[in-house]
């Protein structure tokens, strides 16, 4: 399939406005990250590689087993996976993930130790599921990802 001048001009106007109305979605979502692209194949086949998620804001308190959420990892790079369990360490809420297409929880992935989980100060945001479903719009973020690297 190839793109036609015309269409790659409504692509481009539509990641122009998307980009536009980032300040919009902050407020709106509460998260100064209110959009996030997905890379890789650990949340298939729920999410795909260039899937963009909307992020809102929650409290430690709301957020519950079966959310998805992004969190920064040690090295700094967004992880999108769900919350499989939440514990309580002295007095903190800690969120242990795991991406649905991944045979283990995070900790694998040195994220955590194991028995711990993600602490909430490392949450970016809740992945937005309006009458739950994940809303998303597939695959547009794969332009981000190819000029990224």
């Amino acid at each position: 399939m190839k793109l036609e001048k015309k269409d790659l001009l409504y692509l481009v106007a539509f990641i122009v406005a998307i980009l536009m109305i980032n300040p919009v979605l902050q407020v709106v979502s509460g998260t100064s990250t209110p959009l996030a692209v997905v890379r890789g194949t650990s949340m298939l086949p729920l999410l795909r590689e260039g899937d963009i998620v909307f992020l809102i804001h929650k409290d430690p308190e709301e957020i519950k087993v079966g959310d998805v959420i992004v969190y920064r990892s040690l090295r700094g790079h967004l992880i999108i996976h769900r919350v499989i369990e939440i514990i309580r360490v002295g007095g903190e809420l800690e969120f242990v993930t795991k991406g649905d297409n991944n045979p283990r929880d995070d900790s694998f992935l040195f994220e955590f130790p194991p028995g711990r989980g993600v602490t909430f100060d490392r949450i970016v945001g809740v992945v937005w599921e309006p009458k739950d479903m994940i809303l998303k719009i597939p695959y547009i973020g794969v332009i981000t990802l190819i000029v990224k690297g």
